[in-house]
């Protein structure tokens, strides 16, 4: 694949890749999921780089400047300049897996969800590491309906802020219950209108 760049610009304009198939069964660039199986496929200097971009567009959904000796220097990969710096490797990287896509006018479009590891790239994990990898397909394929795991999740969050949890810890335990980010997200909002509802029947408000 070429590079990116011939010579490498100051900034870089980054906006969302929409993809409605990846973003409904992938998985979010911070989650166990990307980085348990894909930190091992994109190293990481590249898995960072993606975790820095995604958590830019959910600020600036619109898409945002990225300034990249700036980005460099955060992620401690230096700002040494040339094709073949640190920080652009790594850049090419994401265009190399397909998680992000130059576009004209010097935009990168960058996906939001990482999809699930190919048969390709679970073969070049660590033995180890592909027997987790099988164990967790295999109690994904045992998890109930789709519409069964929302009514669970929306029955947890709201058990949860009855307990006294706040809106932010909720998700978070969601998360770490292993629910898709999205459906964490959609559940404890539900959760959290219901929960407002009920103090203000109970208040009189």
């Amino acid at each position: 694949m070429p590079p990116m760049f011939t010579v490498a610009p100051e900034t870089l304009r980054i906006c969302a890749w929409p993809d409605a198939v990846i973003e409904s069964l992938g998985h979010d660039p911070r989650s166990w999921y990307v980085e348990t199986f894909w930190l091992g496929v994109l190293g990481p200097s590249t898995t960072w780089l993606l975790r820095r971009l995604v958590a830019g567009l959910e600020e600036r959904p619109d898409g945002y400047e990225l300034a990249l000796a700036d980005t460099a220097r955060a992620l401690g990969l230096g700002d040494r300049g040339g094709r073949h710096s640190p920080f652009l490797r790594a850049l090419h990287r994401t265009v190399l897996f397909e998680l992000a896509e130059p576009r004209p006018d010097g935009v990168l479009a960058v996906r939001r969800r990482l999809p699930p590891l190919s048969r390709r790239h679970v073969l070049r994990l660590p033995a180890s590491l592909q027997e987790v990898h099988r164990c967790w397909q295999e109690e994904q394929l045992q998890l109930p309906s789709h519409d069964g795991q929302r009514r669970r999740s929306r029955q947890l969050a709201l058990s949860l802020l009855e307990l006294g949890e706040n809106r932010e810890a909720t998700e978070h335990q969601l998360l770490r219950w292993r629910y898709h980010p999205a459906m964490a997200q959609e559940s404890t909002a539900w959760a959290w209108d219901r929960h407002r509802m009920a103090l203000a029947e109970a208040t009189g408000g």
